[in-house]
């Protein structure tokens, strides 16, 4: 036990540093706290990383360069070009492979001698428990909340710590969930927010940067629970405002009666809440996103395109409503649109569109859908004439204007 914490180490002391590897990770062995001795805990250490996105890189990059020698990465998801303002694990030449792939090949760059095991697939509750209980820790940069639970729950009941983080524009957070040392993840956050409430980083923006000052707190906390050291911040939820620079902890605690981890805790319960990823859009879910759709008329972009040209002839007459937030304006349009974001239609503005839509249609569209299908069936409820424009700007951009931007 390290002297210096009162934990356990959570890695196993491997085989003696070769003389290569002492050069290498002198900086380390020379630190007090980590040493020849935490250095080959780091080496032996078996380490889960969710995502390979805005978190999981600067993780990814850290822990290999730490020395951490086995690495599994797991994520389904492929590069895109919008990705690379914060994932700094991918580049260029990286867009449209699949990240886990993308992350293999940095990291081999930087640490060829630690093993990383590429998972291309999602998260489920089949395959969950298998991936966590094969690792002394997991560390968890999921964009959603179906695999934040689903993680969180499953680290839980296997008593295994989990590093957790969540960056949203300036802002971001991040803690050590552990069973039976402290609070789970669902002992603070027991109830997921109700779809739609809660912003993705696609429709909201992130700063970059943040993503890396957050993830490097992240990978810090694991190396000290792989080695026993410091105080890793079990127990308390770390804040972190860019936008003012300013960090702050509030305490946190495990809850008694926590679905989970309490002393009443079911071990069949199901784990996490849906296994179905949250839209891109606006973080709803996309089957509330189907349903509302079937309900109300919908409209294709190719057919927005001819009834906008109608329009400028004085053959059709409509108001094109674009309901998503000022920022993603900033990136592209489709001309001629009525900004109203949802939060204002949500709160009454429907009234004020149908006076302005005067009593014609009002055509409606968000990023790729979930927002449009919302809005719709709140103005239809409201007596407006309103339309689904289905896949939103993205389609716009995919089906009837390739050269404008995209995010």
């Amino acid at each position: 036990m390290d002297r210096t914490s009162g934990r356990m180490p959570l890695a196993p002391v491997g085989e003696p540093l070769s003389p290569a590897e002492r050069t290498r990770f002198a900086r380390h062995v020379i630190l007090p706290g980590i040493g020849d001795t935490g250095q080959r805990r780091l080496r032996a250490a078996r380490v889960l990383v969710v995502g390979a996105g805005g978190l999981g890189s600067p993780i990814l990059l850290y822990l290999a360069g730490a020395g951490v020698g086995h690495l599994t990465v797991v994520d389904d998801d492929v590069v895109e070009s919008t990705n690379l303002q914060r994932q700094v694990v991918h580049g260029v030449a990286d867009v449209g492979r699949p990240k886990v792939e993308s992350a293999v090949g940095a990291l081999a760059a930087l640490a060829p001698d630690s093993l990383v095991v590429p998972v291309a697939e999602r998260l489920t509750a089949a395959n969950v428990l298998a991936l966590v209980a094969d690792h002394d820790v997991v560390v968890d940069g999921a964009d959603n909340f179906p695999t934040r639970y689903l993680v969180g729950d499953a680290c839980a009941r296997l008593g295994v710590p989990h590093v957790w983080g969540s960056v949203y524009q300036h802002d971001a957070q991040t803690s050590v969930w552990w069973a039976g040392e402290g609070p789970c993840y669902r002992c603070v956050f027991p109830t997921p927010p109700p779809p739609g409430a809660v912003p993705s980083c696609s429709t909201g923006g992130v700063l970059g940067a943040s993503c890396g000052a957050v993830g490097s707190v992240m990978a810090e906390e694991v190396v000290k629970l792989l080695i026993g050291g410091g105080e890793p911040l079990v127990g308390r939820l770390l804040l972190h405002d860019a936008w003012r620079q300013e960090w702050s902890s509030l305490p946190v605690a495990a809850d008694p009666d926590c679905v989970v981890c309490g002393v009443d805790a079911d071990p069949r319960r199901p784990l996490g809440i849906d296994e179905r990823p949250l839209s891109d859009d606006a973080g709803g879910s996309s089957s509330a996103a189907d349903t509302a759709r079937l309900a109300s008329p919908t409209i294709t972009v190719m057919e927005l395109s001819q009834r906008l040209l109608d329009r400028e002839v004085g053959d059709d007459e409509f108001v094109l409503v674009d309901v998503r937030e000022p920022g993603e304006r900033e990136v592209v349009t489709i001309p001629g649109a009525v900004a109203v974001p949802l939060a204002q239609v949500r709160h009454g503005e429907g009234e004020a569109l149908a006076q302005v839509a005067g009593g014609i249609p009002a055509l409606v569209y968000c990023k790729s859908g979930a927002r449009s299908a919302e809005a719709v069936t709140l103005l239809r409820r409201r007596g407006v004439d309103a339309v689904d424009v289905t896949g939103g700007v993205l389609a716009w951009v995919r089906d009837v204007d390739p050269t404008l931007a995209t995010y």
